[in-house]
């Protein structure tokens, strides 16, 4: 039976590894939306800042039950409340990373009050995430919110008020 499979799915072929690149691919593409292999593919704004930099909020989230870990980092224009950049390092599934990635280009160029408004919901449905991959969006919007107030509190150390 599953070799049967095998064979409609490759194209005549036995197995997986016998069939030809082009054909695997497509079988791994069925799953996954073209935005979140694009995203998977092409990460965008991938890397960190520095962590001591007044500037910059940090959200580091995780999923125990499935082992994701995201962290992102905003930059923030401390003049006009903008958040001017967004980085992003996750270990995960290439929805974890999908949902990271879009998040990141999602917060550039906004205020801080207006990426509080980005809900999972949102990023799950631009990505077209099925029903069990949820919980990635689920952390993209923990992640921004975890980053903006994690800005806010340093700011408010930084100021002396100790409000956070």
């Amino acid at each position: 039976m599953l070799r049967l499979a095998a064979k409609r799915l490759t194209g005549g072929t036995a197995s997986l590894e016998a069939a030809s690149p082009a054909a695997a691919t497509s079988v791994a593409r069925r799953f996954y939306h073209e935005r979140v292999v694009d995203h998977y593919n092409n990460p965008r704004n991938v890397g960190s800042f520095d962590k001591d930099d007044t500037g910059i909020g940090t959200g580091l989230v995780g999923a125990p039950a499935c082992g994701d870990v995201m962290k992102l980092q905003i930059k923030v224009d401390e003049e006009t409340g903008k958040i001017v950049d967004a980085r992003f390092k996750t270990f995960g599934c290439g929805s974890a990373i999908a949902s990271s990635s879009l998040a990141t280009e999602w917060v550039k160029g906004k205020q801080m009050e207006e990426v509080l408004s980005i809900k999972n919901s949102e990023i799950a449905k631009h990505l077209s995430l099925p029903p069990v991959k949820l919980h990635c969006s689920m952390l993209a919007e923990d992640a921004i919110k975890a980053a903006v107030k994690d800005y806010e509190s340093r700011r408010a150390s930084a100021n002396g008020s100790g409000k956070a």
